[in-house]
């Protein structure tokens, strides 16, 4: 039996932010991961097992084609990373979803996969969305080389020097993935062959770990060819470097509807930040040690925004504002202003007047030297349920809720095209989602349901004169079509953070702000939009090796800076 918590042990907390503040595209699109993301949350698991990575196999030419498998053990449990590199025309090599053809290709394998299996996967794996693929295949994912900096690389060490600093720092990766698959997608293992392991039971759990396994062989991969190429002057690639070079990741508007299609799992990834929050502003008094490391870590943060440069306007302008407001507040909390009562919520306070990109970056900064506080929450981020309606509930109830939590909705006016220019829908190629222009384009009439703030218009204009103590079953069998949303409405009374609280079809909707919210979860940094639909990223900047699981500063890559880049 489980007991529940007693409140008297619990950490104290300040008062929650409010969903209407913080569930506002125009925030979300502004977080920075923290040491509650999935990467950093893998990486602590992987080290308190200590968990030793092995290569039982190097079938890698001198040219840098054939495959390997790189194996660990986590929860009790093998898994094993088969990777897979040939030739690439350069004519077919590109990021988009589109491609049919990569540099790489991996599958994370449940256990130690046989010869026969791993020739099994090598006629699968490269066709990837075209292959055969069966429940020990855990993850499904492509990836393509930054050529420029790459083979950079690899002629550096064969010559025996080390790269550019300025270089490796502007990129940030030898490889950048353009998709990584799991749960049961293309015939791979669903979510519930792994969901009760101990280790990959988290949010994403499994991709993360796929992914740091795949930074590993292409730092691997660029070594082997510079040492075949020149054994005689090859250098190993400098420790300092393979730490700062993480994986790049092209990502677009396919992943941009999850956060709407899982209400209650964005609740539980916000709730888990924001409650972590609270109970750091609830800290009354710091101890020196903490003050030390929040003094490191901000100027941390002052140089790592000194070496995060990208080509969108839009991006640069906010990153340039950032770098101000940042120190000003470095110039403010000196250790004297922190020794007194609590800091850290006088320190929230103080960005009020800041840009919302300071202020959640002075969030993911206060929680950072607060692990033994904090990291505990992430226990309470996963979640595999799913809105149910509840008939016995009266027409009263959800006039109160749409009260409460959806005034953003009803205050939207419709009947103004801008409200409406915009839908999502599935594209019949690649079964990804995408975004017409209603009025230019054609598809309306198959759109995703991704209009709440429409649906819940219409909910409550046809709860209009309905007696209060209707039940909810009596209404939907008159108005069926409201079914979807009214479950949307009533999840909000237990689950406040479940709903974006913006217009998902209006004009000015950008998705790129739903991206780096789910991206800042996975703890990806070194946001670099291409447009308002696509970013580029960097995975695992800063992490630890395969050797350095473990170690003393195996959790300490929150933001990190490349000694010697300008």
């Amino acid at each position: 039996m489980i007991e529940a918590p007693n409140p008297d042990t619990l950490p104290a907390e300040t008062a929650l932010r409010d969903p209407g503040e913080v569930m506002r595209l125009s925030r979300m699109g502004s977080f920075f991961p923290t040491r509650l993301s999935f990467m950093r949350t893998l990486i602590r698991r992987l080290s308190r097992e200590t968990a030793t990575v092995t290569r039982p196999v190097w079938d890698i030419d001198e040219s840098g084609f054939g495959r390997a498998v790189y194996s660990l053990t986590v929860g009790g449990h093998v898994y094993s990373l088969v990777a897979f590199s040939a030739p690439l025309d350069p004519e077919r090599r590109t990021d988009r979803v589109i491609a049919e053809a990569w540099d790489t290709s991996y599958v994370l394998y449940d256990g130690t996969p046989s010869t026969a299996e791993i020739d099994r996967l090598e006629e699968n794996a490269p066709k990837q969305e075209a292959g055969r693929f069966g429940a020990s295949d855990l993850v499904l994912c492509r990836a393509n080389k930054s050529v420029r900096v790459f083979e950079h690389v690899v002629d550096c060490l064969a010559r025996g020097t080390q790269p550019c600093s300025d270089l490796i720092n502007a990129t940030g990766y030898l490889m950048r993935t353009t998709a990584v698959y799991g749960n049961g997608k293309f015939g791979i293992a669903d979510r519930a062959r792994i969901e009760q392991r101990s280790g990959l039971s988290g949010p994403f759990a499994a991709e993360m770990l796929a992914v740091w396994l795949v930074r590993g062989f292409t730092l691997d991969l660029v070594e082997h060819i510079a040492r075949c190429r020149a054994p005689a002057t090859f250098v190993a690639l400098d420790r300092k470097f393979k730490r700062h070079l993480g994986i790049g990741n092209a990502t677009g508007l396919g992943m941009a509807p999850f956060l709407v299609s899982h209400p209650i799992l964005l609740n539980n990834w916000m709730m888990a930040r924001e409650t972590a929050l609270a109970r750091v502003r609830a800290v009354s008094k710091t101890s020196p040690e903490i003050i030390e490391s929040f003094l490191h870590l901000i100027a941390r943060a002052r140089r790592h925004l000194g070496q995060w440069t990208v080509d969108d306007g839009r991006q640069s302008e906010r990153i340039a504002t950032l770098r101000g407001e940042l120190a000003e507040l470095e110039a403010l909390a000196t250790p004297q202003w922190l020794s007194e009562p609590y800091p850290w919520d006088r320190l929230i306070e103080a960005t009020g007047r800041c840009s919302l990109e300071c202020q959640e970056l002075v969030v993911a900064l206060v929680l950072e030297p607060h692990g033994d506080l904090v990291d505990g929450l992430v226990d309470c981020m996963a979640s595999d349920e799913r809105p149910r309606l509840q008939p016995a509930t009266t027409a009263g109830d959800l006039k109160r809720l749409i009260a409460e939590h959806c005034g953003w909705a009803t205050s939207i006016d419709f009947e103004y095209r801008r409200a409406t220019k915009q839908f999502w829908y599935v594209s019949e190629e690649k079964l990804e989602p995408r975004l017409g222009d209603r009025y230019d384009e054609p598809g309306a009439d198959l759109e995703m349901p991704l209009d709440i703030a429409r649906r819940v218009q219409a909910l409550r204009r046809d709860l209009d004169g309905l007696p209060d103590e209707q039940t909810v079953a009596e209404f939907l069998l008159s108005r069926p079509e409201h079914r979807y949303v009214v479950r949307r409405v009533q999840t909000l009374a237990a689950h406040p953070y479940a709903e974006i609280r913006d217009n998902l079809i209006g004009a000015d909707c950008l998705p790129i702000d739903m991206l780096r919210c789910k991206l800042s979860f996975f703890g990806a940094s070194k946001f670099d939009p291409k447009s308002d639909r696509w970013t580029r990223i960097t995975l695992y900047q800063g992490a630890p090796l395969f050797d350095e699981i473990g170690g003393a500063d195996a959790d300490d890559w929150w933001l990190p800076v490349l000694e010697g880049a300008s």
